[in-house]
């Protein structure tokens, strides 16, 4: 890795007072539109989470309060289908006029994917559920690609393809982009995620193994504290592995 230049530096410290957020507010099922925030607990504020030990990072809320109505809808999703998760900078969504949507091209970093089963997806205790991730994009040191990237090249939407072989039943999808731009030092780095509630129809009979929220990560690893404005020859993306059937 090459040390920080002056104008990396530079680019840093205005990359970090951007003040440009994002939620995720709309899902399709196999190509099909499921409706805006139909699904999907999002927050009034397009803010971020920066606390890793703190339950806002399972589903948001907290310091950014629940949109209301609380949606009480449950979508469908069949096993080995295709899910696309749109992303937008305000609960207004798509809007062309706003250079920041879906997000400011400065809050560059990965975006992630978990499930975790659950008996009813439309209550408001998530704590203590056991989660597995089943997408994620990180950083192609190659192209200099970022998954943050790609997603704002697809105008906010992130292609997610469910598992064939997990069980059917009740879940949380916890759809998830870290914006690495001050995360130089913690808590630098900034944790979106919202909750969509999904029955899986039509699976297998596999578990994953799990991790939980808050656990799945630490301050300390090095795909959350991370000087993003150097030469990276890798990165590592927080988290499990992906699960695969």
């Amino acid at each position: 890795m090459k040390s920080v230049t002056t104008a990396a530096l530079s680019a840093a410290l205005l990359a970090g007072s951007a003040s440009a957020h994002t939620i995720f507010q709309k899902m399709y099922v196999d190509g099909v539109d499921q409706g805006q925030l139909v699904g999907i607990r999002v927050p009034d504020y397009d803010g971020p989470i920066s606390d890793v030990t703190s339950n806002d990072i399972i589903c948001n809320g907290g310091i950014n309060p629940y949109h209301t109505p609380v949606p009480t809808e449950v979508v469908t999703v069949p096993a080995g289908s295709q899910v696309i998760a749109e992303w937008h900078h305000t609960l207004n969504g798509a809007d062309a006029a706003d250079a920041a949507d879906p997000i400011d091209a400065s809050h560059k970093g990965p975006v992630m994917t978990y499930l975790a089963k659950v008996d009813d997806p439309t209550s408001l205790d998530v704590s203590g559920l056991s989660w597995f991730k089943i997408q994620e994009e990180g950083y192609d040191a190659s192209s200099g690609v970022w998954g943050v990237d790609t997603l704002i090249a697809n105008d906010g939407k992130v292609t997610v393809e469910i598992p064939a072989c997990i069980e059917s039943g009740y879940y949380l999808m916890r759809h998830e982009l870290i914006a690495l731009h001050g995360a130089s030092n913690y808590p630098g780095a900034q944790f979106y995620m919202e909750c969509a509630q999904i029955e899986i129809t039509g699976g297998g009979s596999t578990s994953p193994e799990t991790v939980s929220f808050p656990g799945a990560y630490a301050g300390s690893d090095p795909g959350i504290t991370i000087n993003i404005y150097q030469t990276l020859d890798s990165y590592t993306v927080p988290g499990p592995e992906v699960f695969k059937c």
